[in-house]
């Protein structure tokens, strides 16, 4: 499972960061986010209003495997507070690391769900007393429930959803020997080069052609090239 911030590709037909961003502004949180999960591969997809460092960390830390208001959020049809999993322990695991950068662990998260099995997570967070968060929460659900609807159908009609979705995840190796190829190299040179065997060399191009729908090892490499997987020899 991988989490994928679509936040750094080129805006399709709506730039759904610039959506997030006017959203806290104008219902008063600090920051927003929005997660969806492919259903084929189990990736995490979604966009930020959240400092970059703290996206990093996340996702180096792997985080996105463990935080209840994703993994646990998911499962929920109702709005749910994050004060819900204050004796949960991956949920602290993941706001004590989050402190450093900013973030507070007082949030809220509207589960979507769309008519074909789909669903989407439209969370906001804001660091603000108990009591002004509770007043918070009951003036803007109704307003973030619409958002959540309508940010759910942008994105599952977006360019880049549709871009990362389709786009075939080699492995890195798949990649490199790809290249050779594509540069001119036999297998023979190419397992001379990375120390490894012509035997697993045709194991990883069966591979790569599998993944990219290819007959060939040619048709693969043009397909490779087109994707911007690897870059003509």
């Amino acid at each position: 499972m991988r989490a994928i911030d679509l936040t750094g590709m080129p805006p399709g037909q709506v730039d759904c960061v610039t959506l997030l961003d006017e959203m806290c502004e104008s219902l008063g949180f600090d920051y927003g986010s929005y997660a969806t999960i492919c259903s084929v591969t189990g990736d995490i997809l979604g966009y930020a209003t959240y400092p970059e460092a703290w996206k990093e960390h996340y996702i180096k830390r792997g985080f996105h495997r463990i935080d209840p208001t994703l993994t646990e959020s998911a499962q929920c049809i109702a709005p749910v507070e994050w004060s819900r999993f204050d004796k949960n322990s991956r949920f602290h695991t993941v706001f004590s690391e989050a402190k450093a950068f900013g973030i507070t662990p007082q949030g809220l998260t509207i589960p979507v769900r769309g008519p074909y099995g789909d669903y989407g997570l439209l969370s906001v967070t804001r660091d603000c007393s108990s009591g002004e968060w509770a007043d918070l929460v009951r003036k803007t659900t109704g307003d973030l429930q619409l958002a959540a609807v309508r940010m759910h159908d942008q994105v599952l009609h977006s360019t880049q959803l549709h871009q990362t979705l389709s786009r075939p995840a080699l492995s890195t190796r798949e990649v490199e020997i790809l290249q050779w190829i594509a540069s001119g190299k036999s297998q023979q040179d190419v397992g001379d080069i990375l120390s490894i065997s012509h035997r697993t060399v045709e194991v990883h191009l069966r591979s790569s052609r599998e993944k990219l729908g290819a007959l060939t090892t040619a048709q693969a490499i043009g397909r490779a090239i087109g994707f911007r997987l690897i870059h003509p020899g």
